[in-house]
């Protein structure tokens, strides 16, 4: 299986060849190979303002992205000598209001399988938002069925999600926007993103600020519940501007919400005892973010492999292609809030 994912961040398109076994019940993985196609500028612009193109420019869009993915897969492949049975995508998120039932993921399915003939699952969320479900997040069944030794699966993307069993049932939510903002600022300063985050570790907290970010109204929401960018343009973004304050010290102050939120999160759930907290996506190679999760949570951190940490997204989006091939459940009920479990995704094939 091929699992691909582009996340909000826009760090690129994750490429994960995975094998998967089922035995006694039991499922298990091997990531076989795996890279990140960093966009173009062009492409990378192209993406990142797709929301506001006309009808016909973000169809043409949606077909040219396909297009994108499937010939990387196929230079991918050969690159490795391998093949592959099956593709996962996730596409990119443009738009994301399940208030609406709308949840849009960029990158046609048929010109992805046109362009490397795999056969092709993709748009995961459609059925869960029609379902009257968030659409998102759906990484949790494979947290539950790839992951579940650990208590907590926390993801450090460009929004932190986490995922965890309450009372023998799989729970999972975003908790907050973390590198889409982090990036957007180091941006301002000259930098894709702040390395170790060494940048807003040099900052100032500043506990104005700070308070006003914990007041966003997302937080009092009961889960299940989940985040777009278009949420966190309008209601997050423009509590920086009632602050007259240097990028550095908005960045310092932004990772210490960012910390305090996720040992909330953990602090809730948590039973008894010393909870583990796995956690993947590019946040976790952010040195100082995890110091300030270490200072907020009792938990134990877990950090994996560096190619599970990168690709754990891809990797489970290929799961879900393969739960859906199966016609098994790939999206929880219990997680997005739909009105039952469901397997969700359009296949293509020829």
């Amino acid at each position: 299986m091929i699992g691909l994912m582009s996340g909000t961040s826009l760090d690129g398109l994750d490429i994960a060849l995975c094998n998967f076994t089922h035995e006694g019940g039991q499922w298990d993985y091997e990531i076989l190979a795996s890279e990140t196609i960093t966009y173009a500028a062009e492409l990378e612009s192209q993406l990142r303002d797709a929301a506001s193109l006309s009808a016909l420019e973000f169809s043409l869009l949606h077909v040219a992205f396909g297009d994108f993915m499937g010939r990387q897969v196929g230079v991918f492949l050969e690159k490795n000598g391998l093949d592959a049975d099956l593709i996962g995508s996730h596409g990119h998120t443009i738009f994301h209001q399940p208030e609406k039932r709308l949840s849009v993921q960029i990158g046609s399915g048929a010109a992805l399988l046109a362009a490397c003939g795999i056969e092709t699952v993709c748009d995961f969320r459609s059925v869960d938002v029609a379902l009257g479900g968030q659409g998102a997040p759906l990484v949790p069944i494979g947290d539950q069925l790839l992951f579940k030794k650990y208590d907590f699966c926390l993801n450090l993307g460009g929004i932190a999600n986490i995922s965890f069993e309450s009372d023998g049932i799989r729970r999972a939510y975003d908790v907050c926007p973390c590198n889409l903002v982090l990036n957007a600022l180091s941006a301002r300063m000259g930098f894709a993103y702040d390395e170790g985050g060494k940048i807003g570790e040099g900052g100032t907290l500043h506990l104005g600020l700070l308070s006003a970010l914990s007041e966003y109204a997302y937080y009092h929401l009961p889960i299940p519940k989940s985040l777009g960018l278009e949420h966190i343009e309008k209601d997050f973004f423009p509590l920086f501007a009632r602050f007259d304050l240097p990028v550095q010290d908005v960045l310092r102050t932004l990772y210490e919400h960012i910390a305090i939120q996720i040992g909330i999160a953990v602090e809730q759930e948590q039973k008894s005892g010393i909870p583990s907290l796995f956690i993947s996506g590019g946040g976790a190679f952010n040195d100082f973010l995890l110091s300030r999760i270490r200072q907020h949570s009792a938990a134990e951190i877990i950090l994996p492999d560096t190619q599970t940490i990168q690709f754990k997204e891809a990797l489970i989006f290929a799961f879900l292609g393969v739960l859906r091939k199966r016609n098994e459940t790939n999206c929880l009920q219990s997680v997005t809030g739909s009105s039952q479990n469901h397997s969700g995704g359009c296949i293509y094939s020829l």
